[in-house]
């Protein structure tokens, strides 16, 4: 194995997870989720594997029909950017996740870094981060407004789910 390649036993932590599709060598994407979650992975000397993580998600203007005034659109990113500081209660490791938020045209962008020497847990925790991420903005979803996609197919699923009792 060169020292660009991945361990076999990373990629198969990925494709038992069943929540990533492998993009290259290096990359994987979430495949449960409307947004953009993409996991880039390296190993290191230790043995740890190291994992990237990014999700964007679209800003509030860009999914509504209706304007948004500036300033509710500045507040919706800030609750989002404070409501992501609970990440670290949704993974298994023992990581303590920094996450950067940022704005880039009409997203938000959310970025973090960790190790874990457990590749399945941090595969595991990967996912979990992606769908936190998800359901982070979800929780932004501020009634009265006219949505587009995806929120008009995340709220659809909601009701539908709803709907059946679980």
């Amino acid at each position: 194995m060169s020292e660009d390649e991945l361990p076999g036993r990373v990629h198969r932590a990925f494709g038992d997870h069943g929540s990533f599709e492998q993009v290259d060598d290096r990359t994987y994407e979430s495949v449960t989720t409307p947004f953009e979650g993409v996991v880039c992975v390296a190993t290191q000397d230790t043995g740890h594997v190291e994992f990237d993580v990014a999700v964007r998600v679209p800003m509030l203007s860009a999914v509504v029909a209706d304007d948004v005034a500036e300033i509710v659109e500045d507040g919706w990113y800030e609750t989002f950017e404070l409501r992501l500081e609970d990440i670290n209660g949704v993974i298994a490791g023992d990581h303590e996740l920094d996450p950067t938020v940022r704005r880039v045209a009409d997203e938000a962008v959310v970025e973090t870094t960790f190790t874990d020497i457990n590749e399945r847990r941090g595969v595991d925790d990967a996912g979990a981060i992606i769908d936190y991420v998800e359901g982070t903005f979800v929780e932004g979803i501020i009634p009265g407004y006219e949505y587009t996609e995806p929120v008009t197919s995340i709220l659809s699923r909601a009701r539908d789910v709803a709907g059946t009792g679980f």
